[in-house]
């Protein structure tokens, strides 16, 4: 059981999930969220990032068997397929659930839109050019269901929604980079794989860069020093990560660092943003 319980963390993806989740409290908190609404929108968040996580790998099972990809549970047989599909289930079920208990209509359906599209992206829009669509989406998902979440559903301002969407973009180009090979090798043809590793790694900085932009001017008045300064973020953090690692690493370390150079960009701009006190 012990093994089953480990395996299925594995394959729900846990460290984006866990940033996603810890990016989607902050900034209801941010947003004037009381704690019980912070945790309602914690809460669902984190399940749809469970479901996601676990329809990915089940969606990807027979792929990741034919080039051995030992480090998903799913292909090592740590967890059954089955097991995935089932925890897949649960998880958006629960996702649905607990937006429509603990939030409102419009919340509710904000949130269902954001999973339906990333389940969109596992199947069947990953092998195509519009791959990077659901990324978009989902991620502009995030701060809209967030800020309809709050007592009255306040209409989510453009900018932040704008700039989650840019910034999903440019963590498609950067969570595709380790896997290039592998899913050339099992025919996934999405938008990055077209684009190959050096137009990837472009895609992905210009997005995060446009992505901090519009959380600089976006909200009203001029930008706040903290804004400001989260332009280095982007400027600085993926570039640096990726010359480091090409140092010490081949190529997949190289396409995992990019990720989770996307994963703290994430973190410092809304964390910026909420210091700022220019969300709403």
């Amino acid at each position: 059981m012990s093994t089953m319980v480990l395996g299925l963390v594995r394959a729900s993806h846990p460290e984006p999930a866990a940033a996603v989740t810890a990016v989607a409290g902050l900034l209801a908190w941010g947003v004037g969220h009381r704690p019980a609404g912070v945790a309602a929108v914690t809460l669902t968040v984190l399940a749809s990032q469970l479901a996601v996580g676990w329809s990915n790998d089940h969606q990807d099972a027979d792929r990741d068997a034919a080039v051995g990809r030992t480090d998903k549970p799913v292909a090592a047989g740590t967890v059954s397929r089955r097991a995935v599909g089932l925890a897949t289930r649960a998880a958006t079920l629960v996702t649905v659930v607990l937006a429509a208990a603990a939030t409102n209509r419009a919340a509710a359906l904000c949130a269902a839109a954001g999973l339906v599209s990333a389940l969109f992206y596992n199947w069947p829009l990953k092998s195509t050019p519009a791959s990077v669509l659901p990324y978009a989406v989902s991620f502009g998902s995030l701060p809209a269901f967030v800020v309809l979440a709050l007592p009255g559903a306040p209409v989510p301002p453009a900018w932040l929604v704008a700039a989650a969407a840019l910034l999903g973009a440019g963590a498609h180009f950067a969570n595709v980079l380790p896997d290039l090979a592998d899913d050339a090798r099992t025919g996934v043809r999405g938008l990055p794989h077209r684009l190959g590793a050096t137009g990837s790694r472009l895609a992905a900085a210009a997005l995060l860069l446009a992505a901090t932009g519009t959380l600089v001017v976006g909200p009203p008045g001029p930008p706040s020093w903290a804004g400001l300064s989260a332009l280095a973020a982007p400027a600085v953090v993926p570039p640096l990560t990726w010359y480091v690692t090409s140092r010490v690493g081949g190529a997949g370390v190289r396409g995992v660092a990019a990720f989770r150079a996307v994963l703290l960009v994430a973190l410092i701009d809304v964390v910026l943003l909420v210091a700022s006190g220019r969300v709403v």
